[in-house]
């Protein structure tokens, strides 16, 4: 607006000047927040781990007790597996930690090798847990499924549950998936001694007891049509409740599923599901979506709750087993999806989402739509597969759970000018600062690395 137009129209007329002046207050502290997400900008610090075939990573990281930050780069390639790094705050130094496949006492066999860990780091006595999972894939039709070996070659021979000592800076297998499939998810109960994790593209829920070395394969996952297409999305986000040893997870669907650690069964859980109507509408038998799934979850041992996020809509939501009942609490996607009022261009929307060191303020990497000419650039109207169908801003939110305070800090740049792209992973250190893994273009080449960025 401009203020000398407005100020020569109203003068001599104090009643034209109080509703105008009136007028013009509220119009400003209307755009006033709508102003300042847009024009402000957080620089990320990007870093350099020497991993040039680095691939897109999903989850994959985790902050040691330590305060050091401890993730996998992802390969896509048939002889390069993922690898696995640390990154010290205070030095700023990198250290390649472990090659997957020879973690998993597979080098030199020939196999399609250990290419990604798609699950987040869980410590437990000075140990870190994960898993690992299959980095080259086929597509038919549109749709991911296992890639095939090449001549010379044997399959893949399944996705390990492993441990990464803190002190020793040894890997230890703990076990390889007797079905031969990848591990997509994982979870552990460090009060029990047990790892737990998801197959795919079979479906299949893991048991580990790991003081007896016991790994069981309890079969397909309840719920599930027989002859399940391998591009219905399965959960990437087990949770534990630490009080009875219960693992909940979803199905695209939308029902609930619960390990019972007193039966070493798993059962759909009765009197709530996530099919809500605010989430949006699914078809779980149309690929590139997650569908009711929740998108990622942690307990908060404050509440006794555990929190989580439906990656579509971008509602963060808290899940109350002992009743059991989900309450929407808000949504959480950018200011500026917030007023376009469309999903995130990530078709199954994302994965960073995590409690903060205060134990109070859960982080959110999230995307934001891009304006050019006051237009909103648009990308593909649909995807058969998990993928970007256009580009976007990242921006970080955060929200404060006993204040329920939303905000959001804005859109991530690099240095450079460039946008985060493929940003499925964070971990929060502990000063608050956000770790996360994305594409990174230096010198014409594109790889996927570590970046970090302080609201």
């Amino acid at each position: 607006m401009d203020h000398s137009r407005f100020c020569a129209a109203s003068a001599g007329n104090p009643r034209f000047v109080h509703r105008g002046i009136l007028l013009f207050c509220l119009i400003c502290a209307a755009c006033a927040p709508f102003t300042l997400a847009a024009e402000r900008r957080l620089i990320a610090t990007t870093y350099n781990s020497g991993f040039a075939e680095a691939h897109d990573s999903y989850n994959s990281m985790g902050t040691g007790s330590d305060g050091k930050i401890y993730y996998v780069l992802s390969s896509e390639s048939y002889d390069v597996a993922a690898q696995m790094f640390s990154f010290d705050p205070k030095s700023k130094e990198i250290r390649h930690l472990a090659d997957l496949t020879e973690a998993c006492g597979e080098k030199g066999l020939k196999a399609i090798p250990q290419g990604k860990s798609h699950v987040n780091f869980v410590e437990a006595n000075w140990k870190l847990y994960f898993a690992t999972h299959i980095g080259v894939y086929a597509n038919v039709d549109g749709r991911d499924t296992m890639g095939l070996p090449p001549p010379g070659y044997k399959p893949y021979p399944g996705g390990h549950f492993l441990a990464y000592d803190m002190a020793t800076g040894k890997v230890q297998d703990l076990g390889i998936n007797p079905n031969h499939d990848g591990i997509i998810a994982a979870t552990l109960d460090p009060q029990r001694g047990r790892q737990y994790g998801l197959t795919w593209p079979s479906g299949h829920f893991l048991r580990l007891d790991i003081a007896r070395k016991e790994l069981r394969d309890l079969g397909p996952i309840p719920g599930q049509l027989p002859d399940v297409p391998v591009y219905r999305a399965l959960c990437r986000a087990p949770v534990v409740d630490p009080r009875d040893g219960s693992v909940y997870f979803t199905t695209v669907d939308g029902l609930i599923l619960r390990y019972v650690f007193a039966r070493d069964a798993v059962e759909i859980l009765k009197g709530e599901d996530m099919k809500k109507d605010y989430f949006g509408q699914f078809d779980p038998n149309v690929p590139g979506h997650m569908g009711y799934n929740w998108r990622q979850t942690f307990w908060d041992p404050q509440t006794k709750l555990i929190y989580g996020v439906h990656g579509n809509s971008g509602y963060v939501f808290q899940f109350d087993p002992t009743v059991p009942r989900i309450e929407l609490l808000d949504r959480i996607t950018s200011e500026p999806s917030k007023r376009c009022g469309m999903f995130d261009q990530f078709s199954f929307g994302y994965l960073g989402f995590a409690l903060g060191p205060d134990s109070k303020t859960i982080y959110y990497l999230t995307g934001g739509p891009i304006y050019e000419n006051g237009k909103r650039v648009t990308g593909k109207a649909t995807t058969a597969k998990g993928e970007a169908k256009g580009l976007e801003n990242l921006h970080l939110v955060t929200w404060n759970i006993p204040k329920a305070k939303y905000t959001d800090h804005g859109p991530i740049f690099y240095r450079n000018g460039e946008r985060p792209l493929y940003v499925n992973s964070m971990t929060v250190g502990k000063d608050g600062t956000v770790y996360s893994l994305g594409r990174i273009t230096e010198g014409g080449k594109t790889r996927a690395d570590l970046f970090s960025v302080k609201p």
